[in-house]
């Protein structure tokens, strides 16, 4: 790595990289298990599916949302094989290869773009932090492989990526962007030294989005709402919009994130209601929260199963650990 200044470092953008900082709206999509433990390719289908049909432009797999640290390396990447075989030429792939160890996420991102995917998804090591040099030479040894957007989520992780240490990748080719959690201000500071930015906080994205300069969301709320999520993101500023899924914004990130999405997946029929530990079920008043908000948002812009929208027991719950205790 060289210590010159970004700007004499910075070469060309490759085509796949320009063409990925237009997207707007990115799901971070659930995986679905079945009653043994294992992943229901038939409901991740339709799940992506869904998101197709309501324009969502990308999908993050394996991200935090979909479990990707409960899966193993060989579940991971064949999701993500499988997914751009089937949906490839409908949306971008983002595989989420990063990691804590730098080795271990350089091996999984080359072999994530050798199982198609577009673009990877790089985070900072986490509970074994380092130094800014360290978090460079950390993103580096991903970089190099394809497309990355760098995810900063301090509230997981421990240490932010600072404007200053991702102005030191910036100029890399394949440097495609940052998904930012530190909000508006920061998105701001980074999108006016030309960072395509999307932002990590689905209840500040529309305003991100119209007002601070994001180019989009990285969203859990598409899983659920993609056709809404997409006005907010396409169209004309919806302040009406935005306001109306407030309400849902707070019920699916009471608790940490993904146990609302996946609650409300489950009551909505469209994936079995298995668990893998350590996450588990809302309680039973959130749960009828939950089917209220979706009333009242109306039950025809949500995924629905041949079951239909339902208020679950505790009963109806599984918890697994994984495909191979079966």
């Amino acid at each position: 790595m060289s210590d010159g200044p970004p700007q004499k470092q910075a070469r060309m953008a490759t085509p796949k990289t320009l063409e990925l900082r237009k997207l707007r709206l990115m799901t971070a999509i659930k995986t679905p298990y079945t009653a043994d433990g294992n992943v229901d390719l038939p409901a991740f289908d339709r799940l992506v599916e869904h998101q197709v049909a309501n324009g969502v432009e990308a999908l993050i797999v394996g991200g935090t949302t979909g479990e990707g640290h409960l899966l193993s390396w060989a579940e991971h990447l064949f999701l993500i094989a499988h997914v751009k075989a089937k949906f490839g030429d409908k949306l971008a792939i983002v595989g989420n290869t990063g990691g804590l160890c730098t080795g271990e996420a350089a091996v999984a991102t080359r072999k994530g773009f050798a199982a198609g995917m577009d673009c990877s998804l790089l985070i900072n090591p986490y509970y074994g932090k380092t130094s800014a040099k360290g978090i460079v030479m950390h993103l580096e040894n991903g970089l190099k492989y394809g497309p990355a957007i760098i995810y900063n989520v301090p509230g997981r992780t421990g240490q932010d990526i600072k404007p200053e240490i991702i102005m030191q990748i910036a100029g890399h080719e394949h440097f495609v962007g940052v998904k930012e959690c530190m909000g508006h201000e920061r998105i701001a500071e980074l999108s006016s030294m030309g960072v395509a930015c999307w932002s990590g906080n689905d209840e500040q994205c529309h305003e991100s989005r119209h007002k601070h300069g994001a180019v989009g969301v990285i969203s859990v709320t598409s899983n659920v709402v993609p056709g809404l999520m997409r006005k907010l993101m396409h169209e004309a500023p919806n302040d009406a919009l935005d306001a109306q899924l407030q309400p849902l914004y707070t019920w699916l990130f009471t608790e940490p994130n993904p146990i609302g999405v996946n609650t409300l997946l489950m009551q909505l029929g469209v994936c079995e209601p298995v668990f893998r530990l350590p996450y588990t079920f809302t309680s039973h008043t959130a749960r009828e929260e939950s089917v209220a908000l979706v009333k009242k948002i109306g039950l025809e812009h949500f995924p629905t199963g041949p079951k239909g929208l339902q208020v679950l027991a505790d009963a109806d719950f599984k918890h697994v650990l994984n495909g191979d205790d079966a």
